[in-house]
């Protein structure tokens, strides 16, 4: 196990990330194994003006005798350059949510697309995936694009607010998965959405911060399947509306528990029992819970949005 002995020290780097149930996931888990631990909120949108450059939370923690951090919106690609290696998965999607550090290297790894892949194998048995839409072409939505080619779809469209960017990562993962048809669209229409058997948000648009749809509901109908990595809130506009219309739905806990469980592991070396690890998850959800108090980086929580 990387770290000073039988401990867990670790954070989690983003913005508007209070509300983040992956820190309780991990100190739940490192107690009930008999670590000690300490996970940190670093929630860059807290700083305000003078918020801390990325290379220097990432050297601040190293030096601080941290095991890693994990990684989100929106530095998943800017944290790429400083690392010093990179797992198979991360080096080929080129983005990093789990950093572990280990004998004076930084080591970054890509948890996310085995975190999709597992939660849409559990969950999504007997959908039809010829022909998927893909929302978000950046950090998350390159994860998610190669899980679902790992998944067996065929067909990928990619959809992204900056149309190089969709066109980027469409090359790049049939680069990668030499088996799948993928390829960008401009416009969200009738037209993209015919023949389509689901789709999977992996943009922000949903959170609390960013309320509302990236898929116009009335292109919703029962033929699709509907999945969303957004988790705060569980249910979405887009997934609720989903549901509404009939849709069988995927919602982003299934991705937020197994990307920690796979993190969990790099940082300790043990592996984690995922039961609990979803059990902790799903406590969130029950009137009362008492969350612990999870300090931010040298700074007070602030008690307000996801992440």
């Amino acid at each position: 196990m990387s770290g000073a002995g039988n401990m867990l020290l670790a954070g989690l780097v983003g913005r508007g990330i209070a509300r983040s149930r992956t820190p309780e996931m991990h100190m739940a888990e490192a107690e009930a194994l008999g670590m000690r631990t300490v996970y940190k909120i670093i929630d860059l949108d807290t700083f305000g003006p003078s918020s801390p450059d990325l290379s220097d939370i990432v050297r601040a923690a190293e030096v601080s005798g941290f095991n890693g951090l994990n990684v989100t919106y929106p530095f998943k690609i800017e944290i790429v350059p400083l690392l010093d290696d990179l797992s198979a998965n991360a080096a080929a999607i080129g983005s990093v949510n789990t950093v572990v550090f280990r004998n004076g290297r930084r080591y970054g790894h890509n948890t996310d697309l085995w975190g999709f892949a597992e939660s849409f194998r559990r969950n999504m048995d007997g959908t039809a995936r010829d022909r998927v839409l893909l929302i978000g072409a950046g950090g998350a939505g390159g994860a998610v694009a190669h899980a679902l080619a790992d998944c067996g779809v065929r067909e990928l469209l990619i959809f992204d607010a900056d149309p190089d960017r969709a066109e980027r990562l469409a090359e790049q993962v049939r680069t990668n998965r030499p088996g799948l048809v993928a390829k960008p669209v401009e416009r969200i229409d009738a037209a993209a959405v015919d023949g389509l058997n689901g789709l999977v948000n992996a943009t922000p648009v949903g959170m609390d911060k960013s309320p509302g749809m990236p898929f116009p509901a009335e292109l919703l109908n029962p033929s699709l399947w509907v999945a969303d990595i957004v988790y705060f809130p569980l249910e979405t506009e887009l997934l609720a509306s989903a549901r509404a219309r009939g849709c069988k739905v995927l919602p982003g806990s299934g991705m937020a528990v197994f990307q920690a469980v796979r993190a969990f592991e790099l940082f300790t070396g043990i592996k984690p029992d995922i039961s609990r690890m979803k059990a902790t998850f799903n406590a969130f959800d029950q009137p009362g819970h008492p969350r612990k108090e999870v300090a931010g980086f040298n700074r007070p929580m602030p008690g307000a949005r996801p992440a």
